[in-house]
């Protein structure tokens, strides 16, 4: 009997270490297991982490971008108001100059673009009824005195070679047909300057649009001196 009881026992003892062998393992394996997948853990939320900066930062590079560019947007916006503004007073100074001046200015347009001396002018209905007349006049007797031939001073001191002076100077334009703008029936809607109508060619001498053009050759001047 104590043979068996010590097989028995022995076979027990030995079952008892190969569990106890078998349950080791088994906590190593859950061990490493264990480790492994907090490392693998770790390692995807360093990655997601990383990613959601990543992600951050570009849309962060993204709205800098952006503002950036809305605040040039804006600034280039203040820029060209301001441009505006400024040719905007410089074509209300034109309009509103002394009325001298302003005739001076009116006869100078007109003998620079005439071509014929036959043109019709047309004003606006302000021009047109306070200075149209004395715009005419002026850049005839102008053009006159630049297409013919004056008589010496010392021939014009006199009443009489006044006279004799004018007279030629109208044979000439006569002749000549310089000196034969006319002031036109119709108006238009411009701030101030002309329109000069030579059959189906018109000249435009509004000062609008005289403004428009020096605006487009001079912007980049005159934003340098607003904006140096």
């Amino acid at each position: 009997m104590e043979g068996i009881e010590k097989i028995t026992a022995k076979i027990a003892e030995d079952a008892q270490a190969e569990v106890s062998r078998l349950m080791a393992e088994t906590d190593e394996k859950v061990k490493a297991i264990q480790t492994s997948a907090a490392a693998q853990a770790q390692q995807e939320a360093n990655e997601i982490v990383e990613k959601g900066r990543m992600a951050a930062s570009e849309r962060l590079e993204r709205l800098s971008s952006a503002a950036q560019m809305e605040r040039r947007k804006l600034e280039l916006s203040a820029k060209q108001e301001v441009l505006g503004e400024a040719f905007d007073l410089a074509l209300s100074k034109l309009c509103a100059l002394p009325e001298k001046d302003y005739i001076n200015l009116l006869t100078k347009l007109a003998l620079e673009a005439s071509s014929s001396g036959k043109e019709r002018l047309i004003f606006s209905q302000k021009d047109r009824n306070k200075v149209g007349k004395q715009v005419v006049i002026a850049a005839n007797e102008a053009l006159v005195k630049e297409r013919t031939p004056a008589l010496p001073e010392e021939v014009t001191k006199s009443k009489v070679g006044a006279f004799v002076d004018k007279l030629v100077h109208s044979t000439a334009a006569a002749v000549t047909g310089a000196g034969m703008l006319t002031l036109a029936e119709e108006t238009r809607d411009i701030q101030g300057g002309f329109i000069m109508v030579d059959g189906d060619v018109e000249i435009n001498c509004a000062f609008e649009t005289l403004v428009r053009l020096q605006r487009e050759k001079l912007e980049r001047k005159v934003a340098d001196a607003l904006f140096a």
